[in-house]
Protein backbone atom coordinates (compact mmCIF):
# COMPACT_ATOMS: atom_id res chain seq x y z
CA UNK A 1 0.00 0.00 0.00
CA UNK A 2 1.27 3.45 -0.92
CA UNK A 3 2.42 5.51 2.07
CA UNK A 4 1.36 9.11 1.52
CA UNK A 5 2.77 12.16 3.28
CA UNK A 6 0.51 13.55 6.00
CA UNK A 7 0.61 16.94 4.25
CA UNK A 8 -0.26 18.01 0.68
CA UNK A 9 2.50 17.29 -1.79
CA UNK A 10 3.38 16.76 -5.41
CA UNK A 11 2.21 13.41 -6.83
CA UNK A 12 3.68 10.45 -4.97
CA UNK A 13 5.30 7.47 -6.73
CA UNK A 14 5.38 4.01 -5.15
CA UNK A 15 6.78 0.92 -6.90
CA UNK A 16 6.23 -2.61 -5.63
CA UNK A 17 5.76 -6.04 -7.19
CA UNK A 18 5.90 -4.87 -10.79
CA UNK A 19 3.29 -2.16 -10.19
CA UNK A 20 3.98 1.58 -10.08
CA UNK A 21 1.32 3.68 -8.35
CA UNK A 22 1.22 7.45 -8.80
CA UNK A 23 -1.12 9.24 -6.39
CA UNK A 24 -2.23 12.86 -6.71
CA UNK A 25 -1.88 14.24 -3.20
CA UNK A 26 -3.56 17.61 -2.74
CA UNK A 27 -7.00 16.53 -1.46
CA UNK A 28 -7.77 19.84 0.27
CA UNK A 29 -7.32 21.57 -3.12
CA UNK A 30 -9.35 18.86 -4.89
CA UNK A 31 -6.05 17.58 -6.30
CA UNK A 32 -5.68 20.59 -8.57
CA UNK A 33 -2.46 20.36 -10.58
CA UNK A 34 0.17 23.06 -10.18
CA UNK A 35 3.23 23.53 -12.39
CA UNK A 36 5.40 21.74 -9.84
CA UNK A 37 3.02 18.78 -9.93
CA UNK A 38 3.32 18.61 -13.71
CA UNK A 39 7.10 18.48 -13.51
CA UNK A 40 6.87 15.77 -10.84
CA UNK A 41 4.53 13.71 -13.02
CA UNK A 42 6.91 13.88 -15.97
CA UNK A 43 9.79 12.78 -13.72
CA UNK A 44 7.70 9.90 -12.35
CA UNK A 45 6.74 8.77 -15.86
CA UNK A 46 10.39 8.71 -16.87
CA UNK A 47 11.38 6.74 -13.76
CA UNK A 48 8.65 4.18 -14.41
CA UNK A 49 9.57 3.81 -18.08
CA UNK A 50 13.21 3.18 -17.13
CA UNK A 51 12.35 0.48 -14.57
CA UNK A 52 12.12 -2.83 -16.48
CA UNK A 53 10.39 -4.53 -13.54
CA UNK A 54 7.32 -2.31 -13.81
CA UNK A 55 4.63 -3.81 -16.03
CA UNK A 56 1.56 -1.91 -14.79
CA UNK A 57 1.18 1.70 -13.72
CA UNK A 58 -1.82 2.91 -11.72
CA UNK A 59 -2.76 6.59 -11.58
CA UNK A 60 -5.11 7.52 -8.75
CA UNK A 61 -5.75 10.26 -6.18
CA UNK A 62 -5.91 10.89 -2.46
CA UNK A 63 -9.50 11.97 -1.72
CA UNK A 64 -9.30 11.77 2.07
CA UNK A 65 -11.35 14.39 3.89
CA UNK A 66 -13.21 15.59 0.81
CA UNK A 67 -16.98 16.00 1.24
CA UNK A 68 -17.35 14.60 -2.27
CA UNK A 69 -14.48 12.68 -3.88
CA UNK A 70 -12.59 14.64 -6.54
CA UNK A 71 -9.85 12.88 -8.45
CA UNK A 72 -8.62 16.13 -9.98
CA UNK A 73 -10.10 19.59 -10.47
CA UNK A 74 -7.80 20.24 -13.43
CA UNK A 75 -4.86 22.56 -13.90
CA UNK A 76 -4.43 25.65 -11.77
CA UNK A 77 -4.97 28.24 -14.52
CA UNK A 78 -3.07 30.78 -12.44
CA UNK A 79 0.00 28.84 -13.54
CA UNK A 80 -0.53 30.00 -17.12
CA UNK A 81 1.18 33.24 -16.15
CA UNK A 82 4.41 31.51 -15.09
CA UNK A 83 7.10 31.83 -17.73
CA UNK A 84 7.92 28.54 -19.46
CA UNK A 85 4.99 26.71 -17.89
CA UNK A 86 1.24 26.80 -18.22
CA UNK A 87 -0.60 25.23 -21.14
CA UNK A 88 2.43 23.91 -23.12
CA UNK A 89 3.73 22.10 -20.04
CA UNK A 90 0.31 20.65 -19.25
CA UNK A 91 -0.05 19.24 -22.76
CA UNK A 92 3.07 17.16 -22.19
CA UNK A 93 1.40 15.20 -19.38
CA UNK A 94 -1.31 13.26 -21.25
CA UNK A 95 0.91 12.86 -24.31
CA UNK A 96 3.70 11.36 -22.17
CA UNK A 97 1.19 9.18 -20.32
CA UNK A 98 -0.27 7.84 -23.56
CA UNK A 99 3.24 6.83 -24.66
CA UNK A 100 4.14 4.94 -21.47
CA UNK A 101 5.77 1.53 -21.83
CA UNK A 102 3.76 -0.28 -19.12
CA UNK A 103 0.00 -0.76 -19.29
CA UNK A 104 -1.61 2.23 -17.57
CA UNK A 105 -4.73 2.06 -15.41
CA UNK A 106 -6.57 5.09 -14.07
CA UNK A 107 -8.25 4.46 -10.74
CA UNK A 108 -10.79 7.27 -11.19
CA UNK A 109 -11.87 7.45 -7.56
CA UNK A 110 -13.54 10.85 -7.79
CA UNK A 111 -14.96 13.47 -10.13
CA UNK A 112 -12.69 14.98 -12.75
CA UNK A 113 -12.66 18.35 -14.48
CA UNK A 114 -10.94 20.30 -17.23
CA UNK A 115 -7.64 19.17 -18.66
CA UNK A 116 -7.44 16.38 -16.10
CA UNK A 117 -10.10 14.57 -18.12
CA UNK A 118 -7.53 14.14 -20.89
CA UNK A 119 -5.09 12.68 -18.38
CA UNK A 120 -7.73 10.05 -17.58
CA UNK A 121 -8.33 9.38 -21.28
CA UNK A 122 -4.58 8.96 -21.88
CA UNK A 123 -4.56 5.84 -19.71
CA UNK A 124 -5.11 2.47 -21.38
CA UNK A 125 -7.81 1.33 -18.95
CA UNK A 126 -10.05 2.97 -16.36
CA UNK A 127 -12.20 1.94 -13.43
CA UNK A 128 -14.69 4.47 -12.12
CA UNK A 129 -16.28 5.21 -8.76
CA UNK A 130 -20.06 5.36 -8.72
CA UNK A 131 -21.51 8.83 -8.31
CA UNK A 132 -18.68 10.80 -9.92
CA UNK A 133 -19.08 13.44 -12.60
CA UNK A 134 -16.94 14.53 -15.54
CA UNK A 135 -16.86 18.03 -16.98
CA UNK A 136 -14.84 19.76 -19.68
CA UNK A 137 -15.38 23.56 -19.27
CA UNK A 138 -12.81 24.76 -21.84
CA UNK A 139 -15.34 26.67 -23.94
CA UNK A 140 -17.00 28.15 -20.86
CA UNK A 141 -13.60 29.51 -19.82
CA UNK A 142 -12.68 30.67 -23.31
CA UNK A 143 -9.71 28.30 -23.55
CA UNK A 144 -8.36 26.75 -26.74
CA UNK A 145 -7.77 23.00 -26.56
CA UNK A 146 -4.73 21.26 -28.01
CA UNK A 147 -5.07 18.87 -31.00
CA UNK A 148 -3.84 15.66 -29.34
CA UNK A 149 -6.38 16.10 -26.53
CA UNK A 150 -9.22 16.55 -29.00
CA UNK A 151 -8.07 13.46 -30.89
CA UNK A 152 -8.10 11.41 -27.68
CA UNK A 153 -11.58 12.64 -26.85
CA UNK A 154 -12.93 11.62 -30.25
CA UNK A 155 -11.13 8.26 -30.03
CA UNK A 156 -12.52 7.43 -26.55
CA UNK A 157 -15.84 9.31 -26.46
CA UNK A 158 -16.87 9.31 -30.10
CA UNK A 159 -17.65 12.43 -32.11
CA UNK A 160 -21.14 13.15 -30.74
CA UNK A 161 -20.18 12.89 -27.07
CA UNK A 162 -17.02 14.94 -27.70
CA UNK A 163 -19.11 17.72 -29.20
CA UNK A 164 -21.42 17.61 -26.20
CA UNK A 165 -18.48 17.78 -23.81
CA UNK A 166 -16.87 20.80 -25.45
CA UNK A 167 -19.78 22.74 -26.91
CA UNK A 168 -22.11 22.59 -23.89
CA UNK A 169 -19.63 22.21 -20.99
CA UNK A 170 -22.35 20.14 -19.30
CA UNK A 171 -21.21 17.40 -16.92
CA UNK A 172 -21.42 13.69 -17.69
CA UNK A 173 -22.76 11.36 -15.03
CA UNK A 174 -21.05 8.11 -14.12
CA UNK A 175 -23.73 6.16 -16.01
CA UNK A 176 -23.28 8.25 -19.15
CA UNK A 177 -19.55 7.65 -19.03
CA UNK A 178 -20.07 3.93 -18.54
CA UNK A 179 -22.44 3.84 -21.51
CA UNK A 180 -19.63 5.26 -23.64
CA UNK A 181 -17.51 2.23 -22.72
CA UNK A 182 -15.05 4.32 -20.76
CA UNK A 183 -14.72 1.99 -17.76
CA UNK A 184 -13.54 -1.53 -17.27
CA UNK A 185 -15.71 -1.42 -14.15
CA UNK A 186 -17.93 1.10 -12.37
CA UNK A 187 -18.12 0.23 -8.68
CA UNK A 188 -19.04 1.60 -5.28
CA UNK A 189 -16.57 2.47 -2.50
CA UNK A 190 -16.97 -0.91 -0.83
CA UNK A 191 -15.84 -2.80 -3.94
CA UNK A 192 -13.22 -0.31 -5.09
CA UNK A 193 -10.04 -1.80 -3.67
CA UNK A 194 -10.89 -5.39 -4.58
CA UNK A 195 -11.90 -4.45 -8.14
CA UNK A 196 -8.70 -2.50 -8.77
CA UNK A 197 -6.52 -5.20 -7.26
CA UNK A 198 -8.19 -7.92 -9.34
CA UNK A 199 -7.64 -6.00 -12.57
CA UNK A 200 -4.01 -5.32 -11.70
CA UNK A 201 -3.49 -9.04 -10.96
CA UNK A 202 -4.98 -9.94 -14.34
CA UNK A 203 -2.66 -7.49 -16.10
CA UNK A 204 0.40 -8.79 -14.27
CA UNK A 205 -0.52 -12.36 -15.26
CA UNK A 206 -0.10 -11.50 -18.94
CA UNK A 207 3.21 -12.29 -20.59
CA UNK A 208 5.53 -9.25 -20.36
CA UNK A 209 6.17 -9.12 -24.15
CA UNK A 210 2.42 -8.86 -24.69
CA UNK A 211 2.20 -5.92 -22.31
CA UNK A 212 5.14 -4.17 -23.91
CA UNK A 213 3.40 -4.24 -27.28
CA UNK A 214 0.00 -2.99 -26.03
CA UNK A 215 0.35 0.48 -27.56
CA UNK A 216 0.60 -0.89 -31.07
CA UNK A 217 -3.12 -1.78 -31.00
CA UNK A 218 -4.29 1.65 -29.78
CA UNK A 219 -4.86 4.11 -32.64
CA UNK A 220 -5.57 6.89 -30.14
CA UNK A 221 -1.97 7.01 -28.87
Amino acid sequence: MTELPAFPSAPVLHIEGGVATITLNRPAQRNRLENGDLRALLAHFEAVNLDPEVRVMVLTANTAGQPRPVFCAGFDIGGFDESGHGAPLFEEIPDALAAMRPVTLCGLNGSVYGGATDVVLACDLRIGLQGIEWRMPATALGLHYYPSGLQRYVSRFGLAATKRAFLTARPFTDRQLDALGLFEALVGPGDWAATQQALVRDLLALAPPGLARHQAIDPGN
